[in-house]
């Protein structure tokens, strides 16, 4: 499982012009069973995803591919970390202690 930290690294006038296309984007995630979880932070100051995949190098592709980092208007932190409890509903990402 991964946390995705989105800071934006430019005025809020370029995040919001590309913002339609960021939640396609989102949107899309979500239908790929990638995105569990996702929002704006509080300040607004970018937002955070959690996140499930493989590999982090998937969990990097998808980053890279958010129009937020082609547009050049945010950076992201990448957390990964090992779900071994999880609230219900959720078991299908719960990972044993050894894993």
């Amino acid at each position: 499982m991964f946390v995705l930290e989105l800071t934006y690294t430019a005025p809020l006038a370029e995040v919001d012009a590309l913002m339609s296309e960021h939640m396609a984007w989102v949107d899309a995630q979500y239908a790929a069973g990638v995105f569990l979880a996702s929002g704006r932070k509080r300040p607004r100051d970018g937002g955070v995803i959690l996140a499930v995949a493989d590999s982090r190098e998937v969990i990097e592709g998808v980053a890279a591919s958010d129009p937020f980092t082609v547009g050049g208007v945010c950076d992201y932190r990448i957390t990964e970390f090992a779900a071994t409890r999880v609230a219900e509903g959720l078991g299908a990402y719960r990972e044993t202690a050894g894993a």
